[in-house]
């Protein structure tokens, strides 16, 4: 926000970070942002409550770019949270701001500086620092998030050419996955990234040490399911247990940003699931998870039972995403996958058992289910057949139309349909370098059961929901997925043929 008087913008600046704030200020040309700038502004942001920022106007000393251009390069930096043009010298719009402190950069520390009477007068400090070392890696982080390393896909053409159909036609078909109405029922988890640098090894133990740089927090679980689903195109609800606390909060306002419908049963004998990845070097060091694993009470589940017998006539499809803390006891999958039947509502499970006991057995009739193979093991307590022999006994004993068992790095085997009887083909893993593995399940998931309701067939369902794993795995957290990912896979210059 520009403000034309440095006094009047002072005084309305005061008045919008609150009574009690300390404000920081920190003014200079700022003709090209560079990371020297973001790391002094970073350090400024940390020690008070308010950063403000100003420009020195066209004409002042070294100012090489037209003031606009500077103050908004500056305006874009996350941590800052007022720039203002300033129309003459910092000193008397100082005596109106009256921050707590100012901060410039160390060269200034053995000069004359005029801020410091100013800053004198009313109790203000005058600091140096030119920030941290670490605070550039801070800000490649971003790129981990945000940014997918799409030159690490590679799509083969065999599989396609096996089973009868195109990537041109697959990309086409994208638009079929919109207005599928949806229902994601199972257990929301809060995934908190905490990024950290490598310190080394304590002196006194055989500890590592770490510092702590930036925590981003994603809705993960079951929740991610719904807003992947929801950035594929189709109308999702919701519908999970959570604890009477802040993070169900939270992972609300989320989901219904992105217009998922939800409903949430507050169980007070738990918290809501949280799970803490603490990672360094683009690799997890260690998870801290804080849960509650027994299942949800008889008055509970009838609650879940009368909201998802509410939504059946509007469903298409339902996605069980089950992760064994007890949001889905089964008399209530049971008691839902027998209605859902009555009305032939499409069903599809998933249920992860990375550290904990699970049967994804128990849920039958299912047009899909996605196990790991571990979790397919457990299931049949077969621990020597191979995987050919484990998906045809588990897609039996199951009753579903379609078993993928997922291999993690090697791909994926799957057991479908083909000419009238059934048949196991296997693909690889799309993305040969991924960042960041714990969501490629739920993409994968996710993405194959709206292709099989939306018609398309298990072998074009499996090949687009590897793209889906391939294109979360690129980047580093549980951001959702959106159908303009996948279009930018599906694309000539990812093409391989298998054995190539």
């Amino acid at each position: 926000m520009m403000l034309p008087h440095a006094n009047l913008s002072a005084d309305l600046i005061r008045l919008s970070a609150g009574r009690a704030a300390k404000i920081v200020f920190v003014h200079g040309n700022f003709n090209v942002v560079h990371p020297g700038h973001l790391r002094l502004l970073k350090f400024a942001a940390e020690i008070g409550d308010y950063l403000v920022v100003g420009i020195n106007p066209d004409g002042s000393p070294g100012a090489t770019l037209p003031a606009d251009d500077r103050l908004e390069a500056v305006r874009c930096i996350s941590f800052v949270d007022h720039t203002v043009l300033l129309d003459e010298g910092p000193e008397r719009f100082l005596e109106t701001l009256r921050p707590a402190f100012v901060v410039k950069g160390k060269e200034f520390e053995h000069r004359e500086n005029p801020e410091q009477a100013i800053l004198d007068s009313y109790g203000g400090k005058l600091l140096f620092s030119s920030g941290e070392m670490r605070f550039s890696s801070n800000m490649l982080l971003q790129s981990e998030y945000d940014r997918p390393h799409r030159s690490t896909i590679r799509l083969p053409t065999d599989f396609p050419k096996r089973h009868g159909f195109t990537i041109a036609g697959l990309k086409t078909s994208l638009s079929k996955l919109a207005g599928i109405r949806t229902l994601v029922i199972g257990d929301l988890i809060i995934d908190d990234y905490i990024t950290c640098d490598p310190i080394g090894m304590s002196q006194e133990d055989p500890t590592i040490v770490v510092t702590p740089l930036e925590t981003k927090t994603f809705v993960g679980g079951a929740g991610v399911v719904a807003a992947h689903a929801n950035g594929l195109g189709a109308d999702v609800q919701f519908c999970t247990v959570v604890g009477p606390d802040a993070l169900a909060q939270f992972a609300r306002d989320n989901l219904e940003d992105l217009k998922v419908m939800v409903s949430m049963f507050v169980d007070e004998s738990r918290p809501t699931t949280r799970k803490q990845r603490f990672r360094a070097l683009n690799k997890t060091l260690l998870r801290v998870n804080h849960l509650r694993q027994h299942p949800i009470g008889a008055e509970l589940c009838s609650q879940i039972l009368a909201d998802v017998e509410s939504r059946l006539a509007t469903t298409d499809l339902i996605l069980f995403s089950d992760f064994n803390y007890g949001c889905l006891p089964q008399a209530l999958v049971d008691a839902i996958r027998e209605r859902a039947a009555e009305r032939g509502v499409m069903m599809a499970a998933d249920s992860q058992a990375s550290s904990q006991m699970a049967d994804i057995s128990r849920f039958r009739g299912m047009v899909l289910i996605t196990p790991t193979e571990r979790e397919a093991r457990l299931a049949l307590h077969d621990f020597d057949s191979g995987l050919a022999v484990i998906s045809d006994q588990l897609q039996r004993v199951s009753q579903a139309t379609t078993v993928v068992i997922t291999l993690g790095s090697e791909g994926l085997v799957i057991q479908g349909r083909d000419r009238g009887g059934y048949v196991t083909d296997r693909l690889g893993a799309f993305n040969t370098l991924p960042k960041d593995a714990a969501g490629a399940g739920d993409s994968l998931f996710t993405c194959m059961s709206l292709g099989l309701r939306a018609g398309l067939s298990e072998w074009e369902s499996v090949y687009l929901g590897s793209v889906a794993a391939a294109a979360q795995v690129a980047r580093v957290g549980n951001a959702p997925l959106r159908l303009t990912d996948l279009a930018a896979e599906l694309d000539p210059q990812n093409f391989f043929a298998e054995g190539g």
